[in-house]
């Protein structure tokens, strides 16, 4: 299922999220949208308890774009959890900072491309 387990209020908090995205997400959106690399991807996407920054269900694949707030001992644990619970799901879970997503941005889209096999 595309939106396992997602509860209505988290459709609700990815509404939010997608009116307010950072810097970062809206530039890498801004490579994602529309089939740009071949596949759909959808922004702030719901699923079980968490909201995806970028989903692909077509190849069941995840993208991550982390903030200085993940470099926080506890919240790269809790981002390891995450993804280990999201990964039992057969999704792919891929991270970038926003560092990565802004100033290595054909380094991140190339990446992209290698796993979902579409060469740029």
């Amino acid at each position: 299922m595309m939106h396992e387990g997602a509860k209505p209020i988290l459709f609700a908090r990815a509404l939010e999220l997608r009116k307010r995205e950072t810097l970062a997400e809206k530039h890498l959106w801004s490579h994602l949208s529309n089939k740009k690399l071949g596949v759909k991807f959808r922004r702030q996407h719901p699923f079980l308890y968490f909201i995806l920054d970028f989903y692909c269900h077509e190849l069941k694949l995840a993208i991550e774009i982390d903030g200085g707030i993940h470099l926080i001992k506890e919240n790269r644990e809790y981002d390891e959890m995450r993804t280990e619970l999201i990964e039992e799901f057969n999704i792919k879970v891929i991270r970038f900072t926003n560092e990565e997503v802004l100033f290595e941005t054909e380094q991140v889209l190339e990446k992209i491309r290698a796993i979902i096999g579409r060469p740029g």
